[in-house]
C-alpha cells in the first residue's frame, strides 16, 4: 500500500552548539521551524537537547519535551544513539579514537565503556516508548572493520566470529526495543560492520530475523561505496523504517577512487554534499519509498565540506518538501473503468 512520507524534518546533531539559538532545544526548535521544518530528530547523547535518563524514567518529562517542540511548531520524529551504538562494539585498533564518545571517567576502560553504551541503548528504548516514537536510529559498531580488505588473507572463521559476537551483544538490546514496541534502525554506514546489504543480512540471520532489527536508509553512504542505492530499496524496503535525506557525489580520477587516498573530505573523490548539490537521484528515491509504503519522516542530515550549514539548512526544507509525493487516492485510469463484474470477466476470457 502506497503512503505519503512525512516531512520535512532535520537531524539536530550537526547544528547543536554552544551559542544561541543552537545551545538549547527550544532555540533549535524555533530555528528549525523558521526554516520550514515540521519535525526534528534529536541526538540522545547531547545533554543540551535531552536528558536521556530522565526521558526513560518520566513520562511527565517527555510530555514537557514534546510540548516545548509543539510550542515552536515542530514535532519529534525520532531519537538517535549513533555515538553510543558505536561503542557497543569497538575493535581495539579504534579504542583511542572512539574514547571521546564516552564520559571522561570511562575513557581508557573498554569494558566499562561498552557496558555504559549498552545501558544507554536500554534507556533509549524506554525513552522512545515514553515519547510515543515508532523508531530509533543507531550505529552497529564494528569488530571486523579493520579486516575489510582481504589482505593479509583473513583466517577462516574470522568474519563469522565477529558477526556472531556482534549479534550476541545486540540481541538483548533488540529484545528491549521489542518490549518497548520500537524499531531499532541501524544506519548502514562505512566504518560499521553493517555497511551494505550483505553485512546486514549476515547480522539479521544470526538474530533469527529479529522483528525489531531494521534499517536507517541514507543513500549518500551508498554513493561513496558505489552501491546501487535504488536497487537497495527494492531489496530491503520491508526493513527500512527511517530515512536520512543526505546527498553525496563520487568523482573518481586517475589518482584516487573509493578509498580516497587518505585525503580530507574536500579533496576526496567521494564526498558528502548539501541536498541537491550531489548525485543522488532523490526523485527516484522518494518515488520508491512512496511506492513501497514508507510513511516515516524524510529527515535532512546535513554534512557538506563546501557549503555553510545555515545555507544547507535553509535549502534543505524546500528541497525535501518538493520531493514528497502526495500518493494517489485513486487510479489514474479510473475514468475508463468499464464497471465489469465477475460474469463479464469470464465472458471476456471466453469462459462462458
Amino acid at each position: 500500500m502506497m503512503r505519503t512520507i512525512k516531512g520535512p524534518a532535520i537531524f539536530l546533531a550537526q547544528f547543536a552548539g554552544d551559542a544561541a539559538p543552537y545551545d538549547s532545544l527550544p532555540g533549535l526548535a524555533r530555528w528549525a521551524a523558521g526554516h520550514g521544518y515540521k519535525g526534528v530528530q534529536i541526538p540522545s547523547w547531547d545533554a543540551r537537547l535531552i536528558d536521556l535518563g530522565k526521558a526513560a524514567e518520566s513520562r511527565d518529562y517527555c510530555d514537557e519535551l514534546r510540548g516545548t517542540l509543539s510550542e515552536a511548531g515542530v514535532e519529534l520524529t525520532e531519537l538517535t544513539s549513533h555515538l553510543q551504538g558505536q561503542l557497543v562494539a569497538v575493535h581495539p585498533a579504534y579504542d583511542l579514537a572512539f574514547d571521546g564518545f564516552a564520559p571522561p571517567e570511562l575513557r581508557g576502560k573498554p569494558q566499562a565503556r561498552q557496558g555504559w553504551a549498552v545501558r544507554q541503548l536500554l534507556l533509549a528504548a524506554k525513552a522512545s516508548r515514553n515519547l510515543g516514537l515508532a523508531a530509533h536510529g543507531t550505529f552497529s559498531g564494528a569488530l571486523a572493520w579493520p579486516f575489510l580488505y582481504p589482505w593479509p588473507q583473513r583466517p577462516a572463521g574470522l568474519v563469522e566470529e565477529a558477526f556472531d559476537e556482534l549479534a550476541r551483544r545486540w540481541r538483548p538490546i533488540l529484545d528491549a526495543f521489542e518490549e518497548a514496541g520500537v524499531d531499532l534502525c541501524y544506519e548502514i554506514h562505512p566504518g560499521e560492520d553493517l555497511h551494505d546489504g550483505v553485512t546486514f543480512e549476515m547480522f539479521l540471520e544470526r538474530l533469527g530475523g529479529h522483528a525489531r532489527c531494521n534499517i536507517l536508509y541514507d543513500p549518500s553512504h551508498f554513493v561513496l561505496q558505489q552501491l546501487d542505492y535504488l536497487a537497495y530499496l527494492d531489496i530491503y524496503h520491508p526493513r527500512i523504517r527511517m530515512f536520512h535525506a543526505k546527498d553525496a557525489e563520487f568523482r573518481p580520477s586517475g589518482r584516487q577512487g573509493v578509498y580516497g587516498g587518505f585525503q580530507p573530505w574536500a579533496q576526496r573523490a567521494g564526498r558528502f554534499r548539501s541536498l541537491g548539490d550531489g548525485q543522488v537521484d532523490f526523485g527516484a528515491v522518494f518515488s520508491k519509498l512512496s511506492q513501497y509504503g514508507f510513511d516515516g519522516w524524510a529527515v535532512l542530515e546535513w554534512e557538506c565540506c563546501i557549503k555553510d550549514s545555515e545555507q544547507g539548512a535553509a535549502e534543505g526544507a524546500p528541497f525535501i518538501a518538493r520531493h514528497i509525493i502526495q500518493v494517489a487516492a485513486r487510479a489514474f485510469d479510473d475514468f475508463a473503468a468499464s464497471g465489469a463484474d465477475a460474469a463479464t470477466n469470464r465472458a471476456l476470457l471466453g469462459l462462458g
